[in-house]
């Protein structure tokens, strides 16, 4: 994603959903002293802690800012080189509106660089909890468009977004990203901890009902243990586009 992006010393970064900032700590170690990254997302708990990581890292090029991903438009236009989200622009409602927001960010010629999920076939360690707590909330499947892990994970989708959103020299690349732990439970603890996606999907599951399919989860995803540990298997997408110039 940074390649692609194109970030280097002294660019000014801003990153979409950060969460708790992971790729916002790399990115600020990547720009160097003379760059700036900026971190934004709904959820200040994730932010106070990538701004701690940051500080412990000895990073003061990277500042938070509790921004929704549609609501960039505060942000003055024009201020930044690239932009990036790291599995955060398939779960916006609305994802024109934040590719919108994120465009009038950037400067012109300036890059867009996303990392989603592919289709749910390619990402078993995902889709069968998915499918499962689905199954047991009477969830109804997703409606076409609708946001999601796999939401612009089909062949196309991810360009076509970029493209309505006019970006252009797009280019979207397949990175085989297996999902490598000690066992199914160590990635059933990951995906509890990680995935707020997963605990919105089991909202009217009783406590009891809760265990129960996090218990089926282990046991399916049992199927992937190895002689090595748990490998589970998982596709990423990754997308640039540039924004184009007056």
């Amino acid at each position: 994603m940074f390649d692609l992006a194109r970030i280097g010393p002294g660019c000014r970064v801003l990153d979409v959903a950060a969460g708790a900032g992971e790729q916002s700590i790399s990115a600020a170690r990547r720009v160097g002293t003379n760059g700036h990254v900026l971190a934004t997302d709904i959820a200040p708990a994730l932010l106070e802690r990538a701004a701690a990581d940051a500080r412990k890292a000895g990073l003061s090029n990277l500042e938070t800012r509790e921004i929704d991903g549609e609501a960039l438009d505060v942000l003055p236009a024009a201020s930044f080189d690239a932009a990036i989200s790291r599995v955060g622009l398939i779960y916006f409602p609305d994802q024109q509106r934040a590719l919108a927001g994120i465009c009038r960010a950037l400067r012109p010629g300036g890059r867009v660089a996303a990392i989603v999920y592919s289709t749910a076939d390619n990402n078993a360690f995902f889709s069968i909890p998915v499918r499962i707590i689905r199954e047991r909330a009477q969830l109804p499947p997703p409606l076409p468009g609708q946001p999601g892990p796999f939401s612009l994970g089909a062949e196309g989708v991810l360009e076509a977004a970029f493209a309505k959103a006019g970006l252009r020299d797009i280019e979207v690349r397949k990175v085989p990203s297996p999902v490598k732990l000690t066992s199914a439970a160590e990635c059933v603890r990951f995906e509890r901890e990680s995935f707020g996606a997963l605990h919105q999907m089991m909202v009217g599951l009783s406590d009891a009902e809760r265990a129960q399919a996090w218990q089926a989860i282990e046991e399916a995803l049992s199927r992937f243990e190895t002689v090595d540990g748990f490998v589970g298997p998982c596709e990423m997408l990754v997308g640039v586009g540039v924004v184009q110039r007056p």
